[in-house]
């Protein structure tokens, strides 16, 4: 064996111990030396030293407007490709590893669509509903995409989230605050295994933002889904209990390029 391959060898060992060393909260991503960069005069490059989030934690990502978290959001919900990594790894279990930068690298899109479909839900800053859909039928799209059973996910959710008495509705007719409760609903219809919100309570007033928080949360907790939610609501994600995971900015005085790095 060449050196060379020894090391790899020792590398992928000292991996595999660090990402067991857990066995009750296993590991869900695994991302070392990630990044993503928009290069140009004012361009804009992320980078994600060492990142490793567990089965059932409640991580949040704070930072100013245009520090990276929806990239970073983007990155792990795999609809956004990286430019460069040294591993990326998604487990939906244990025995189930998605080497994500791989899949990547050989155009496995149809692998990565399958694990994000059936493994991740995304609540969108803005809801993300279809408005020609009923209430009823947004909540349903991923159920119905998996042929897995709708109505009673539907109601039964609908019904924690104070919105039972709105499935025949459109979008449209709904509050803002409402909207989310539904875009809520519809990401954790399918019961993933992580939950990847971005701002999910930008656009409503303290109180109503807090209330949702809390019971967005308490959901996830119930089914020990990982929660990994973008937010500027500092204090209440953390008397949630949220890990917090931060970025640093640094701009670039020849090229104004802003670079962000992922810490916590």
């Amino acid at each position: 064996m060449s050196e060379h391959e020894k090391q790899l060898v020792s590398k992928n060992r000292s991996i595999e111990s660090s990402l067991g060393s857990d066995k009750e909260n296993p590991v869900v991503f695994q991302l070392v030396n990630v990044s993503k960069s928009w290069p140009g005069t004012n361009g804009f490059e992320l980078t994600v030293p060492e990142l490793t989030i567990r089965k059932g934690e409640k991580v949040a990502l704070i930072g100013f407007s245009g520090s990276g978290k929806s990239t970073l959001l983007d990155l792990m919900a795999m609809i956004l490709q990286p430019d460069s990594v040294e591993e990326f790894t998604f487990f939906s279990a244990q025995q189930n590893r998605l080497n994500v930068a791989d899949a990547w690298k050989h155009k496995n899109l149809d692998r990565l669509a399958r694990a994000r479909m059936r493994f991740i839900g995304y609540v969108l800053q803005t809801g993300g509903l279809l408005p020609f859909l009923s209430v009823y039928d947004n909540i349903g799209l991923c159920l119905n995409g998996l042929g897995m059973p709708a109505r009673e996910a539907i109601t039964s959710l609908a019904e924690r989230l104070g919105i039972e008495h709105h499935l025949q509705k459109y979008p449209g007719q709904l509050s803002v605050g409402e909207r989310q409760r539904v875009a809520i609903a519809r990401a954790m219809a399918h019961e993933p295994s992580i939950v990847i919100a971005d701002e999910p309570t930008a656009s409503l007033d303290p109180i109503n933002a807090g209330k949702i928080m809390e019971i967005f949360t308490h959901i996830a907790s119930e089914g020990d889904v990982t929660l990994i939610v973008a937010t500027h609501e500092w204090e209440l994600v953390k008397e949630l209990g949220f890990r917090i995971v931060k970025f640093s900015l640094k701009q670039g005085i020849s090229d104004g390029t802003v670079r962000a790095e992922v810490f916590g």
